[in-house]
C-alpha cells in the first residue's frame, strides 16, 4: 500500500459527497490508533461495535487514543497489539434538515360520523433535528438496518413516520375527529399540530425531533369523497326531519315544507313551459314559507291582559263584562270626583289619577267620594 493510501487511513472525517446526508457511514472498520477523526461544529462521531454504540465525539479534531478516550480502549484489537481499532463510524448532522419528502398510502381509516371505511394517502414534506445521535444509531442499528447511505435512513424513517401517522389519526378519529374535518383545508394547521402532538413521543424514542410539515394533504379516493359527501347529507336530513318532529308546531312546520318543495318543484319542472310557470312555483312555495312565518308570529303574540272576575272568578278578559259569566267587572257603585267609576279596591283613579281614599272636611267630617257639599256642616268642598 502507497504512502498518500497509508497516510488517507490516518484521517477520518465525512466525506465531501455527504455534507448533506444526516447519516454518513465511515467505509473502514479497521482504525489505527492515534487516527486524527474531524468532526464538524453540526456533527457528532458515534462509534458502534457488535450492535452497540461504544461511544460518542462531538464536534473538533480528536486524536483516536484509549488514554484521551476511555470508551476506545473497548475497540481495541488484541490480536493487533492493540495498535488497531474495529469499529463501524457514524457521522450524524445534529442541524435541521429541511424539505425532507414523504408520502405514502395510511391504509382505512373509519368515518366516526358515518362509520364509513376509507383508504387514506398522505403527501408532504417535512423538517427534522437530530436530538440524540447515540440513540438514533442505537435505534438504527439495533433494527437490523445497516444504515449504509443517507437513503437508506430516510426510507427506513419516513417508513416509520407513515406508521406513526397512521396511528395518529387513528387516535384523532376515536377524540371525535371526523374525516371531513381531516380533509378540510380549514383545519389544515390544526390537524397538523395534532398529528406532530401524538408522534412526538415515537419519534423521540429514535433521538429525533419533526421540527414542522410543510404542503401537508391528506386525501381519499373522489369515489370516496363522494360517497362521503352523500352520506353526511343523509344524516343531515335525518336530523333535520327530527328536529321537525319535535317543533312544537310541526304540522305547520311540515306544511310549510311542503309547499316549500313544491314550489321548488313547479319551478323546476316548468323550466320547459317559461318562466311564468317557474315563477308561479316559488311564488306559490314562498308564499305559503311567508304565512307559516305569519302564524309563527301570531302564535307567539302576547295575550290580552286579564283580570279576576270578582263575581265568578274566573280570569277574563279586561273590559266592562266578564266573558265568562256576563255580569260587570266594575261592581263598586263608587265613583271618583271626576265622575269615573272605580273599580272594587282601587286606590287611585285610572281617568284622573288621583286618590280614592277618604277625604275629610275642615269640621271632621268624613267626605262621601265625590262629594261636592260636607254632609255635617254644608260647607262646599275643595
Amino acid at each position: 500500500m502507497g504512502f498518500f493510501s497509508e497516510a488517507k487511513r490516518n484521517f477520518i472525517a465525512r466525506g465531501d459527497e455527504a455534507r448533506a446526508d444526516i447519516i454518513y457511514r465511515y467505509p473502514e472498520k479497521n482504525i489505527r490508533t492515534l487516527t486524527q477523526l474531524t468532526c464538524q461544529p453540526d456533527e457528532s462521531a458515534v462509534f458502534v461495535k457488535n450492535g452497540q454504540v461504544a461511544g460518542v465525539l462531538g464536534p473538533g479534531l480528536h486524536s483516536l487514543d484509549s488514554n484521551n478516550i476511555p470508551f476506545l480502549s473497548t475497540l481495541l484489537e488484541k490480536v493487533t497489539g492493540g495498535d488497531l481499532f474495529i469499529a463501524e463510524v457514524y457521522f450524524v448532522t445534529t442541524r435541521e434538515i429541511t424539505g425532507v419528502r414523504f408520502g405514502g398510502p395510511l391504509g382505512s381509516i373509519t368515518d366516526p360520523v358515518t362509520q364509513m371505511m376509507c383508504e387514506a394517502k398522505i403527501f408532504g414534506d417535512f423538517s427534522v433535528v437530530v436530538t440524540d445521535p447515540q440513540k438514533l444509531i442505537f435505534g438504527c442499528v439495533g433494527s437490523g438496518r445497516q444504515m449504509q447511505s443517507n437513503n437508506a435512513f430516510l426510507d427506513w424513517f419516513k417508513a416509520i413516520l407513515l406508521k406513526f401517522m397512521s396511528d395518529a389519526l387513528g387516535e384523532l378519529v376515536m377524540q371525535g375527529w371526523s374525516l371531513n374535518k381531516m380533509l378540510s383545508p380549514h383545519f389544515k394547521l390544526e390537524l397538523q399540530e395534532a398529528v406532530l402532538g401524538q408522534i412526538k413521543d415515537e419519534v423521540d424514542r429514535y433521538g429525533l425531533r419533526i421540527v414542522q410539515f410543510g404542503n401537508f394533504v391528506l386525501s381519499i379516493s373522489d369515489e370516496d369523497k363522494a360517497e362521503l359527501n352523500r352520506r353526511n347529507m343523509a344524516i343531515a336530513d335525518d336530523q333535520r326531519r327530527m328536529e321537525m318532529a319535535n317543533h312544537p308546531n310541526y304540522m305547520m312546520v311540515a306544511q310549510a315544507e311542503m309547499m316549500r318543495g313544491a314550489g321548488q318543484g313547479m319551478a323546476k319542472g316548468g323550466e320547459g313551459a317559461g318562466g311564468a310557470l317557474a315563477g308561479m312555483g316559488m311564488g306559490m312555495g314562498m308564499g305559503m314559507a311567508n304565512m307559516f312565518q305569519m302564524q309563527q308570529g301570531m302564535a307567539g303574540a302576547p295575550q290580552a291582559q286579564q283580570v279576576a272576575c270578582p263575581s265568578c272568578g274566573q280570569r277574563t278578559a279586561m273590559g266592562k263584562f266578564c266573558n265568562q259569566c256576563g255580569k260587570p267587572l266594575m261592581t263598586s257603585g263608587v265613583k271618583c270626583a271626576c265622575g269615573a267609576e272605580l273599580p272594587p279596591g282601587a286606590k287611585f283613579c285610572n281617568q284622573c289619577g288621583k286618590s280614592t281614599a277618604p277625604q275629610q272636611c275642615a269640621c271632621g267630617e268624613t267626605l262621601a267620594p265625590g262629594a261636592k257639599f260636607c254632609a255635617g256642616c254644608g260647607k262646599p268642598v275643595g
